[in-house]
Order: C-alpha cells, then structure tokens, then sequence
C-alpha cells in the first residue's frame, strides 16, 4: 500500500487541490461535491546497485533501457530467489516488482533453466511479454500460452520456450492435464512467478491455491523444485497470505525504495436530482452520468485519464456519453474516448492497450480488466466510479495515474450505495488503514474434491501426496471414492473415467460455457458473457451495450449457449429482478447476540431471475416491467444469519414499524457495509430477510456467499459481526433522507423492488440487537 498520510485539518495546505484538480472544480457547482481531499507527497529514489551474481549480458541489457540498477527492495527480492528462498514482494503499485523477478529470473534461463510466468489476466501477460522481448536477449526464448495461442505456435511453446507466460485457467485445462507434453520444461523450472497474487482470492483464490499444489507435485515427478516468486502492490500480512495460497513458508519484501510523484486523491458525491425514485426517495444524479462528465473535461484539457468502472455495461456507458459530449465540442474529439472490458475479442483488446499507450486515446472507461500492472505510464488521472470493493483494489485503480513519476489525480465518486455514501464522508476508513487480508479457502470441499480428481488423473494420488493438498484431503477423497469419481487401489487413488477430470473445476464460477452475443443480421460474433450473467446482462429484451454500440437483445438460447441481438437505439437501460429463497442445511458455530443468536453455517439458496424493469437512461425513471422465464439456480453455500425472538421485536411492532419492512432494510445495509470487512463487494455476497423464518421460527436476516461451497466472506463478517453491524446502523443514521434511499438501505440487485422498506424500523432493530444482553437474558440464552 503507499504511504498515504492522512490529513485531518480543513485549513492544512495539503489540502489543497492540485492542479488536475483545480480545474474540475472551476465550475462553482461541482465545488461542493468533494467531500474530502487527501495527499500523498511525493518520494525521492533510493540507492541503486547491481547484486554481484548478475552477469554482464543482462546488466548491459538493462542499461540499455535505462536501468541503471536495482533500488534496495528489487535487490532484497532477487537476492532472496537467487539463493532459492520463496518470497513475496509486496511494494506500492510502480514500485518496479516487475524487475524484481525479472532479473533473477532471467538469469537462470541464461543458465539453462525455464521460467513459468502466472497472471490472473492475458492483457498483463501480452506486456510482460513486450518488457522481455525489449531486452534482446537470444537465449530468452519467450512467449505467451493462453487461449489466443494459435494451435501451431502452441506446439513451438511446449518444445522450446524457457518462459512461458500463462494464466491459472491454461495451467489447470491444458499444461497440467498434458504434463508429458512439457516433460522438458518441467524438468528445468527454475522459478514460479505469480504476478499480482491478490487477485487471487474468495472462490477463485480457493481454485488457484490448489492448482499451484497440483503444479509443485507436477514439478516433483520430473525432479524440479523451482522458487516460487509472489508479487503484490496492495495485500495484508503477506508472507502469511503467500504461503495460505501456495503451502510453502514465504519470505516477504514490503519496504518501498522507489520514487514517486505527489498525488491528490479526492472523495466525490454526486449531488441530489429534482427526481424521486422509488417510494419518493432522492434520487442522486448517477455515477455513470458524473463519472463521463468528469472524463469529458479531463480528455478536453488532454489529461491522460483511466475511468474505473464496475461492470461492462457502465464501461461501455461512461464512453458513450463522453463521446456525445465531445461530439457537441468537435468531431475530432470523440475518438479520443474508447471503452475496454473483458468480452472483447483479442485483436480488440490489443489495439486499444496500443492506442493507450500512444496517446491516440485519451480517455479510457475500463472494467477492473485494467487495474493491474499492464504498462500505461504517462497517465495523468484515474476516475474510479464506485467503491471498488478493496482498498486493495482501491490503491491498484489510483495508483494506474502517476507511473512516469509525475504528479497525478485519483478521484473516487461515489455511487448511490450504502458504503460509498459511508467511505466519502468517513475518509478515515480509507486513508491510513491496512488494506484487507486476503480470504480464501482451499480447503473447500467444492473446491478441493474436483482438484484432487484432476490431480489423480494427472498422476495416480498417493499417501505421500496428501500433506500437499491440506488437511481436509483425506476426508475428501473418501467422499470422492463414495461417489465413484476415484478408484482406490492399494497404490493410491486413480481417475478411471473417459472425461476429464479437469472440467470438474470451474475456477471462475462461470457455471457453464460463456455465452456468445452474435448480431442477427449479420452473424458477427461481437463478445461473449459468462453463464450466470447471461440471466441479468443478455435476457431477451435486455439492452446490451458494445464499443458505443447499442442493441437489443432478440433472443437468449441457454442450450446452445448464444444471445442473438439487434442493433437499436432504445431511450431506456433494462434490469433484471428475481426472487431468493433459503433454507438452513447446518449450523455451524453460533453464539447469543445482544437479545437473539448469531449463526454461521451451511445453507441452500435458490434463486430465479423473474422479471425485468426498464428504467430511463439519464434519470432511472421507471417505464415498465416485463416478465420472463428461465430456469432457477440453485446454490449451497455459507452464510451468517442472526435472529431475535418475538419478545425482542415486540418494540418495533408497538411503535407501528413494518417487521418485515425493518428486517428488509437493515438486511439490504448490512450486504453494502459487508465489504468493508471482508474481501468482498456486495456483488459477491447475497441476502434473504424474513418475519418468521421457516427453517428458525424466528425474524431472521440471512447475509451468503454467491459462490457454491461459500468463499469466506460470510465466516469473516460472522467473526466481525459487532463491528460490521455497528457501521450498518451507522450509516443508516447518518443519510439524510427521511425514508430510505440507495445511500442506505435500498439496494440495485433487489428482487422484490425494495418493498417493503422501513428506514426507521431497521435503525430500531439493529439497536435491539446491538445491545448487550441484561443477566438474565444472558443466562436463558446460556441454557438454551
């Protein structure tokens, strides 16, 4: 994390706005929507020098492009590999990681070894692969192994490369899987990079650390025991988070010798519109809408500017409405904005990284398919449109804008959410804080069995091979044998099915094949949606947003996997509406809470996309809603629950509060404050409130992970549970309106429309239940 100073005096010079800043602000109205500005002074380079086991060829090299050693952090990581120590670099985002490990690594290629390179996206890969291919060196014999690897150059890869750069999905299906293939490789790996290691986390996470343990035992079989290098700007504790995901004991770097220029972070709230939403709520002016206005000034001025957003949709949003800005001021000026996501085709995605870079595009609106370390240097800002569920995340998107040592903006809009609405007016939770630890858990049984399956289809398990998959593997197999999946023998355990029992593991959680968006007319194939997306972003009738194209969505085929759509040009955006329901399986830990119980355990969610609405697209006016039929899914998962019994609600009902309404409410705040203690957003997570639950017999308020065997995010707010919904409470208090609105208590993935809603009732509730227990409470609860 950098070294953000926090800065609490409203008269401190270093609040000051800086430059980029000032002129945003030139218009008097947008004055008032910053709530805060903080700044991070700039800081001088350390001391630089070569280790002595470098050999000339690469320092030469490297000199060459201007390097004219290592800051004391590179050389503390490079010394630590080159003695074949595991290491996690943890430095702030341009701290030069990259030739951390660039260096050791090299270096034993031109001592004959191979390099294996893991990154969580291709986009990272493609720019590693630049950085190497600019040292010219004619023993490194580097490329790229993913799913853009044409069949042929595939081939050439496995016989000949020494570093290969890949991502965990083309370790798991195809370099494992076909291990004798890359028999050579194996035998000769050296080193192991994981680059930007905290993305791997929650489910995905889970499904990595058990690819990584499958690759240690590939490496063992050919005699290979290579060092792994883990490499991270923004993560807590890291020697403890590396070693949680690979299994081996880590050294960590974490101080920081580079240089950096100032930056000036800004907190944004949109204002208040003249319209009512939902049971008369404000609406605020959206941060899609705020967010293109911001980049429309910035790209006008020239400022090289990154906007963040949270889904494609809002990418492929923010650029179109900047574009039409810039239409009205000159028509040279649009091209200057493009929108990038994931979903594009490859060629795509490289030209519009190459016109980044060259200044031919000025304003970016990306997913987070941006955020980690692909080379844009030379930016000026960064928008980030939305809480973007970490402060980890949050340090990588700003620290994108200022990479050339120059000083930069980062400015974070808020969205009309309960936890952005929170962070703008509570800085504190942001600025000199540790980022979050990373959760994972690879000890899942929904993870680890189909692991254990590819692992015995690579190579027969054996007894030895289990202390490398955890403590649970035992447990597991047994099931895995139960379940005809394995075959035991007196050797160990095999797989015996024709299949493959690598596509047993979906480590994204895409749920099934993606979907392809093919335009009617023509047949053109214009990107593809994960599976479970399909249901919300490419129903029939949706609105479906590519490159600053609008279409229609004229038909969503789930069992041929394809979205047929149409261009067209509707006044409106569509979203989708379900209904949840769930049932206790297992309770797992629990304890009294304040009057009621908190509960952490096993549960079954069923959930079904019904509907969806039509809302205008400036102003989120309502036009209608359409039914729609598609099939219910169906999720086991974790959750944390907490009830109270009828005595403890007994207020709420006196004072005329809506019970339901209250549990409603104060369920929908806590989802938006979640993440703030949990490596989460609340797009990971889900909830279901009810009166009197059936499984419970009593008022409860159920908090799950949206991924199947659950991903930690419910275990870590059971274990913060006071805290977590103490700022619920809190941030309910503190928003302005009177009834409810999205700043607290209403929420964008509602499947009921936010109704029924009681703002009032659910600050009485969380005040029932926040309170300590009297004696005698505490001792009936202790006999139960």
């Amino acid at each position: 994390m950098p070294n953000w100073k926090p800065v609490t005096a409203t008269t401190s010079p270093s609040r000051r706005p800086g430059p980029i800043l000032t002129r945003l602000l030139a218009a008097p109205a947008r004055r008032e929507r910053v709530t805060h500005v903080e700044h991070v002074p700039a800081r001088q380079a350390g001391h630089v020098h070569w280790p002595d086991w470098v050999g000339e060829p690469l320092v030469s090299r490297m000199r060459n492009l201007g390097v004219d050693g290592l800051w004391e952090h590179q050389a503390m990581a490079a010394d630590l590999v080159h003695r074949g120590q595991n290491v996690i670099i943890a430095t702030g985002t341009a701290s030069g990681k990259s030739f951390a490990y660039l260096v050791p690594a090299v270096s034993e290629i031109l001592s004959g070894g191979t390099v294996l390179y893991l990154t969580p996206t291709k986009a990272l890969a493609a720019d590693q692969l630049r950085s190497l291919r600019r040292l010219e060196l004619e023993q490194v014999r580097a490329a790229t192994y993913d799913g853009d690897t044409p069949p042929d150059e595939r081939q050439w890869v496995r016989r000949h490369a020494n570093y290969v750069l890949t991502n965990p999905d083309m370790l798991h299906r195809s370099m494992l899987p076909h291990h004798s293939a890359w028999t050579s490789f194996w035998r000769r790996l050296k080193v192991v990079v994981v680059d930007e290691c905290h993305g791997y986390r929650g489910v995905f996470g889970s499904h990595v650390a058990q690819i990584l343990r499958r690759l240690r035992r590939i490496c063992a079989k050919y005699g290979s025991r290579p060092v792994f290098i883990l490499v991270s700007a923004t993560v807590s504790d890291p020697a403890v988070a590396a070693m949680r995901l690979t299994g081996l004991e880590m050294a960590e770097v974490t101080s920081d010798a580079s240089p950096r220029g100032s930056t000036t972070f800004a907190l944004w709230e949109p204002p208040l519109t003249d319209l009512r939403g939902e049971g008369g709520a404000p609406v605020r002016r959206t941060v899609t809408a705020e967010t293109a206005d911001l980049l429309t000034d910035l790209v006008i001025d020239d400022v090289r500017t990154l906007a963040f957003v949270r889904s494609r949709r809002a990418a492929e949003t923010v650029s179109l409405i900047a574009r039409g800005n810039l239409e009205e001021i000159s028509p040279e000026l649009p091209a200057k904005v493009a929108a990038y996501r994931a979903g594009y085709l490859a060629e795509d995605r490289r030209l519009l990284e190459k016109a980044l870079r060259s200044g031919a595009v000025t304003g970016l609106a990306t997913t987070n398919a941006l955020e980690l370390g692909i080379d844009v240097s030379g930016l000026d800002a960064v928008l980030i449109a939305g809480w973007p569920g970490t402060r980890a995340s949050l340090w990588q998107q700003a620290g994108r804008a200022g990479r050339d040592g120059q000083d930069a903006l980062a400015v974070l809009i808020a969205r009309d959410d309960p936890l952005d609405t929170y962070l703008v007016h509570h800085p504190e939770a942001l600025f000199g804080r540790p980022v979050e630890a990373i959760v994972l858990d690879p000890d899942n049984p929904y993870v680890l069995g189909p692991h254990l399956c590819a692992a015995a289809a690579e190579v027969p398990l054996t007894e030895a091979d289990l202390p490398v998959f955890g403590p649970s593997a035992e447990e597991v197999l047994e099931d895995l044998v139960r379940r005809g999946l394995l075959r035991r023998r007196a050797q160990g355990w095999f797989w015996t099915r024709r299949d493959r029992a690598a596509n047993l593991a979906d480590i994204r959680g895409s749920g099934g094949p993606p979907v392809h968006v093919v335009e009617s007319s023509t047949g053109r194939l214009l990107g593809t949606v994960d599976e479970p997306s399909a249901h919300t972003a490419v129903h029939t009738g949706a609105v479906y947003l590519h490159q600053g194209d609008t279409y229609l969505v004229d038909l969503l085929d789930l069992d041929a996997s394809v979205a047929l759509v149409s261009e067209a040009t509707p006044d409106y955006s569509t979203f989708a509406r379900d209904v949840t329901d769930i049932s206790v399986l297992e309770s797992l830990r629990s304890h009294p809470f304040g009057p009621g119980e908190l509960h952490f355990g096993t549960v079954e969610v069923t959930r079904q996309v019904v509907s969806f609405l039509k809302r205008r697209a400036q102003s989120g006016e309502v036009l209608g809603e359409e039914p729609l039929d598609l099939p219910p899914r169906t999720l086991r998962t974790r959750a944390v629950w907490w009830t109270l019994p009828p005595e403890a609600v007994a207020p709420l009902l006196a004072a005329g509060y809506d019970l339901g309404g209250s549990a409603h409410a104060a369920e929908h705040a806590s989802i938006g404050l979640l993440p703030l203690f949990a490596t989460c957003d609340r797009w990971d997570i889900g909830g279901v409130s009810t009166e009197v639950h059936l499984d419970t017999g009593l008022l409860t308020v159920f908090v799950y992970d949206g991924h199947e065997g659950g991903a930690g995010f419910a275990e870590r707010g059971y274990a913060r549970a006071h805290d977590w919904l103490t700022a619920t409470r809190e941030a309910i208090a503190s928003c302005e309106c009177e009834r409810g609105c999205p700043s607290c208590i209403q929420s964008p993935k509602c499947g009921n429309g936010n109704d029924p809603l009681d703002k009032q009732g659910a600050l009485t509730l969380l005040r029932i239940l926040l309170a300590p227990p009297g004696p005698q409470d505490h001792h009936s609860q202790q006999a139960r």
